[in-house]
């Protein structure tokens, strides 16, 4: 569902995992409800979630999940085992999901699909950059991170007319994902060495006036020095 408005939280949050009701937790892990805030996406079990929403998966499988890994990584853990189970064709489900956490699974299925252009990435990735949850934004440039920094030039030329989008969150989508430093992902090094690739990116925001987009330009020159 596509929005050009920063949506608040459909309920206040929690901010610590002890403080979660039991019902709510068991509906987050059983794929029934959203997360209004980080802490609460850090406390679904993966393992408990994939059970329920792809009962198809072997449990043996399932099992194999790491569970004490960083957050990105069982991320992308669990986006490939929908992959390896569900097939690339599942990519459209998964993203409409109800479950924030799955449709953050989506993006890094499709992440992990073998033998899709850069802009064919893109393009499947827009709704979920456009998503109305703040969490599903965040693993929809992650999921494509290592994909995009792996051909920036192209990437920038892809995502240009991106932030000219009335969307917000699609603007900031092709800055986020291109920043040189970035959040819990690697540097790109073409961009540290030259930052001014990603002037196309940067200028047409100049006069941006939602914060969620200007806070990201402001951090992307920050990590480029300009």
């Amino acid at each position: 569902m596509p929005s050009n408005l920063i949506t608040p939280p459909k309920r206040k949050g929690y901010r610590k995992i002890a403080d979660i009701p039991p019902t709510l937790l068991a509906a987050l892990n059983a794929g029934e409800a959203e997360s209004a805030t980080l802490i609460e996406g850090l406390a679904i079990d993966f393992r408990v979630l994939l059970t329920a929403v792809a009962p198809s998966i072997p449990a043996e499988d399932i099992a194999l999940l790491p569970l004490d890994l960083g957050i990105t990584k069982r991320m992308a853990a669990a986006g490939a085992l929908l992959l390896q189970h569900t097939g690339a064709e599942s990519f459209d489900t998964w993203r409409q999901h109800q479950s924030d956490t799955v449709r953050g699974f989506a993006a890094y299925l499709l992440a992990a699909i073998p033998d899709l252009s850069l802009q064919e990435r893109l393009e499947k990735i827009r709704p979920l950059a456009d998503d109305p949850h703040f969490g599903v934004r965040e693993w929809a440039w992650l999921a494509l991170r290592p994909h995009i920094a792996a051909d920036i030039h192209q990437a920038i030329a892809l995502l240009t007319p991106w932030v000219y989008d009335e969307s917000p969150f699609i603007r900031r989508f092709a800055v986020e994902s291109t920043r040189p430093k970035g959040v819990w992902c690697k540097h790109i090094k073409a961009l540290r060495e030259n930052p001014h690739l990603g002037l196309p990116l940067l200028e047409p925001l100049h006069g941006e006036t939602v914060k969620y987009v200007k806070d990201s330009v402001r951090n992307w020159k920050r990590d480029g020095g300009i």
